[in-house]
């Protein structure tokens, strides 16, 4: 029976735009894959140097891998929390058994994520490491193509997922990844054209670049990303990063530091929305990836819960474009932006510890609080006697006459803590010239055909020299002052400019033996011990004018027989002259301010608070002689660097 005509006609027009539409597929499923294999991240893990799970500094959990480490693990479970309650459902759980399911439900891993303290706290590390060893842990990054309505042009998403979250907070499971977008409709077009943007995801915000800015590090097309340590946000490059919980970066420093380790994840690329029965139909899993915890301890929701999912221009436009670093250091002091790296650990123990146990943490914070408001009541802070320095002062006495030195005398103290950060910031100043002539900060000069080699660490010599000015001129004002002799910045350094060599030359030369016996594990006691022992070598030269050899000895001599005493004080003021500026540092990083204008704040603090320090350690020196003088008046001798002082022994 022959067929009409026009059905031959339209039998073999459906044939052949069945075969061009089949052809278009295979074509934009090519341009797909081949977008995402060209654009596809190589990782830089900070490398596990050992197998000291302890080590959380380094990545523990590297690869990103395949969520098929979760589903199907039979040491996996999922949960239902339910009227209150966690209630188990299934042991290892599969893509189909999830597919679908609420915010309600999780996927609990082996172990407690708040019960993850040395030695013990390798349990995930160790599980993990196994399922490498097995195979089971493929270096994986799922791919995902999006694109937002009113926005023109594609992006491709880089999703990675990791086995736990060894941060400030700790969670089992955790989503990370990064996007590059293209100003063009069609992959085949992308491929094309090239890329425009690449956005990094961080905690709960991220950072984005042009493709073009040259902090954008690129393999030929894979562009080189940094996860942190533990945390794995992503990051451009290998520094700390300090976060301070703006645009959701979450609070705390991120670690992409050297020594790294590469990763080429191989792109699997999901849909946007896989219905159930699919090889992606784990993504319509809304629950959690980890257990159920209190607030950043708990498990993370999977990636088609993220903004960027279906709006990655929107996202893209609303995060940063830079990451602030942890600086080098401060012009002088302790670097007040690095303290916020370990307060901020410190508080997230404290949050972890109340999320397992809230006795516990109140039982913590009593005691703190005792540790902190206790010690003050067993001393006498009134009355404070400044119309003489030499006698005895009770340690709260002396902390407030040395604060009212400082409040009478301000001027010649500020004059005295400027001419010191003066000092040291043209010592910084130079190194950074160094610096920048020898790329690498060493620097050759040939004169009279030797060679000498120079290199920027001369910032090693400006803290010892500049603090030994300054406080020398600080102890010559206390002198002057004594003597009933006018005092102030100009003859302050009047008075040890004849003896300069000696009050700075002193204190330097204690500087090199106690650095030298730090070297030394063995050593180490010694330090400490003539740290305390040569605490007053500047005031024996300027009160008694002894040699630097005396200096030492006399120094020791006053320590001998108020050994505690000299230690309370010296702690409390190295204390108080370290911490002011890092605490001010601290709250000033959530103020949004630059690392690097931190840092010169807490310089400046710390110049400002230097001479309080030098005030009340030379008032301790003058309380230590008066009580040596009133011991000599009693005829009492002291026999040991560690007792107190018994009547003499009378001899024939």
């Amino acid at each position: 029976m022959r067929r009409p005509g026009w059905l031959a006609a339209f039998l073999g027009f459906m044939a052949s735009a069945s075969l061009a539409f089949a052809a278009t597929a295979v074509a934009s499923s090519d341009a797909k894959q081949q977008l995402v294999s060209a654009y596809s991240p190589e990782l830089m893990f900070r490398e596990q140097t050992s197998d000291d799970n302890c080590k959380t500094r380094e990545e523990q959990y590297n690869p990103s891998t395949s969520v098929d480490v979760v589903l199907g693990n039979p040491a996996v479970e999922l949960v239902h929390y339910a009227g209150g309650n966690d209630v188990p459902i299934k042991k290892g759980p599969t893509a189909a058994d999830i597919a679908g399911l609420g915010d309600d439900y999780y996927l609990d891993l082996p172990g407690d994520p708040l019960e993850v303290k040395c030695p013990d706290r390798g349990s995930y590390a160790k599980d993990f490491q196994a399922l490498r060893n097995d195979g089971d842990a493929p270096p994986v990054a799922y791919a995902h193509i999006a694109t937002e309505p009113g926005h023109p042009g594609l992006v491709v998403q880089y999703w990675f997922f990791y086995y736990f979250n060894q941060f400030n907070d700790v969670h089992e499971g955790d989503w990370e990844g990064m996007q590059i977008s293209f100003d063009a409709d069609t992959p085949a077009e992308a491929l094309a054209q090239g890329p425009s943007q690449v956005a990094l995801f961080q905690h709960a915000g991220g950072e984005r670049a042009d493709w073009d800015d040259t902090k954008v590090q690129k393999d030929g097309t894979h562009p080189i990303v940094y996860p942190a340590a533990g945390s794995h946000a992503t990051f451009y490059d290998n520094a700390i990063y300090i976060q301070n919980g703006s645009h959701g970066s979450g609070v705390g420093c991120d670690n992409t530091s050297e020594p790294n380790v590469r990763s080429d994840p191989v792109p699997v690329i999901i849909p946007t929305a896989a219905p159930r029965g699919s090889e992606s139909q784990w993504l319509s899993f809304l629950g959690h990836w980890g257990e159920r915890e209190k607030g950043f301890n708990n498990g993370p929701q999977g990636p088609t819960t993220k903004k960027q999912w279906l709006r990655p221009f929107t996202w893209m436009d609303g995060i940063r474009q830079e990451s602030p670093r942890l600086p080098g250091g401060a012009v002088l002091g302790p670097a007040a932006s690095t303290p916020f790296c370990g307060a901020i650990e410190g508080v997230s123990e404290f949050i972890n510890l109340e999320a397992k146990t809230t006795i516990g943490a109140i039982g913590l914070g009593i005691a703190l609080l005792l540790l902190i408001l206790v010690p003050p009541m067993f001393t006498r802070w009134r009355p404070v006697d400044i119309s003489t320095l030499r006698h005895k002062w009770s340690v709260g006495q002396l902390l407030r006459g040395a604060r009212q030195l400082y409040g009478r005398h301000w001027r010649t103290m500020l004059a005295i803590a400027l001419s010191g950060f003066v000092i040291l910031a043209a010592v910084q100043g130079a190194q950074y010239v160094f610096t920048q002539l020898a790329g690498n900060g060493d620097v050759q000069v040939h004169p009279f055909g030797l060679t000498l080699e120079f290199n920027g660490s001369i910032g090693v010599i400006a803290y010892p020299l500049g603090s030994a000015l300054v406080s020398g001129a600080v102890v010559a004002f206390v002198h002057r002052r004594e003597q009933g002799k006018a005092a102030g910045v100009r003859e302050d350094y009047r008075e040890i400019w004849g003896k300069l060599w000696r009050v700075v030359g002193a204190q330097l030369l204690v500087y090199v033996f106690l650095a030298l016996m730090f070297i030394t594990v063995i050593g180490v006691p010694f330090a400490i011990y003539f740290y305390i022992a040569w605490q007053f070598v500047q005031q024996e030269i300027l009160f008694e004018n002894r040699s630097i050899r005396e200096s030492l000895r006399g120094s020791h001599s006053r320590v001998r027989g108020h050994w505690w005493r000299t230690v309370v004080v010296t702690a409390i003021l190295a204390l108080i002259g370290v911490v002011i500026g890092p605490v001010l540092g601290f709250f000033l990083i959530f103020l949004n301010l630059s690392a690097v204008l931190v840092n010169l704040f807490g310089s400046i603090v710390y110049a400002l608070v230097f001479p309080y320090v030098a005030l009340g350690r030379t008032l301790l020196y003058l309380d230590l002689c008066a009580r040596e003088e009133a011991e000599e008046a009693a005829g009492l001798e002291r026999r040991h660097w560690f007792s107190r002082p018994r009547p003499a022994t009378e001899t024939a």
